[in-house]
């Protein structure tokens, strides 16, 4: 019997295993820290055990669910595509039923979480669950679909703020446009992998529109406006020097990851994608904390 339930239990977790893969989970440290960024500013400080709970709740399964509705979306291309084509549904390894019940239940753990925080929150999840998914069908008729999923991203910061102000403020706005950019400008560099195999399946996207060596450029400008609006941010919460290391220290590192992408070698795309922007939203979020807590003591 006990080999029975272990058996169940290793099975459980392999399961669990290809879901996490599914969604990439680990690139939750894209948003969420800018949702904690958002959370310290609209506190002033620490956000309430229960908020954060809650919070972080909304985020994982806000985007548990649109990473599910994309994979399923996007199942036939990415069978197509030699880069994605063993991706778990697929490759056959999570079936459609299944990716569709896990996309369901997250989406009412999102609504759920909504409601835990406040009225506003529960009125617009149905609004922010149609954004999110609306954007995995954006590429199949337009080249600035990297923006969409910048709005759709952005939700983080505008999303904590509404959580515990329970209302939206133009003080935050920046650093929801600071999201927008700096996930928009990645995610061209991403789609340089694919310029081939979008052009040859009708396929949209800034690289595919405009090629490789403009969206490198564009890619710089969105990075650019990401900075300034930080910066923009630190102002209007009458930041101290400290955050502005912070945000120079966000710089040097879009600087780097640029110097990673050259339009005849994108052999180091991975590396600049995977890490570098995970380091930058933990940037932000660590020197919003310092100034917000220990510097205010």
């Amino acid at each position: 019997m006990s080999t029975k339930l272990g058996d169940r239990m290793l099975l459980g977790i392999k399961r669990t295993g290809l879901y996490l893969k599914m969604i990439k989970f680990s690139h939750s440290v894209f948003a969420l820290p800018f949702a904690f960024t958002s959370g310290v500013l609209a506190s002033g400080g620490i956000p309430t055990g229960r908020q954060i709970l809650w919070i972080t709740a909304a985020m994982v399964s806000a985007r548990s669910a649109a990473m599910g509705l994309n994979r399923i979306a996007d199942r036939k291309i990415d069978a197509l595509n030699p880069r994605t084509k063993n991706r778990e549904i697929p490759s056959g390894a999570v079936k459609l039923a299944e990716a569709s019940v896990f996309t369901a239940m997250f989406s009412a753990l999102f609504v759920l979480s909504a409601y835990m925080l406040n009225p506003l929150c529960f009125k617009l999840s149905p609004v922010v669950l149609a954004v999110l998914f609306f954007y995995s069908y954006t590429k199949r008729f337009t080249w600035s679909s990297h923006l969409f999923l910048g709005i759709a991203i952005s939700g983080a910061p505008l999303g904590a703020w509404i959580a515990i102000r329970g209302d939206i403020s133009l003080t935050i706005i920046p650093l929801v446009f600071a999201v927008v950019f700096w996930l928009a400008g990645f995610d061209i560099l991403y789609a340089l992998q694919d310029v081939v195999f979008d052009k040859a399946h009708g396929l949209y996207s800034i690289p595919q529109r405009f090629g490789v060596k403009r969206a490198i450029t564009l890619s710089r400008v969105f990075h650019l406006l990401t900075f300034i609006l930080l910066a923009v941010t630190g102002v209007f919460f009458k930041m101290g020097f400290v955050y502005f290391i912070g945000i120079s220290v966000v710089a040097a590192l879009l600087i780097y990851e640029h110097s990673l992408v050259k339009p005849n070698d994108l052999s180091k795309l991975d590396m600049a994608f995977f890490n570098i922007n995970g380091y930058i939203s933990v940037t932000v979020f660590v020197f919003v904390l310092v100034e917000n807590t220990i510097l205010k003591r």
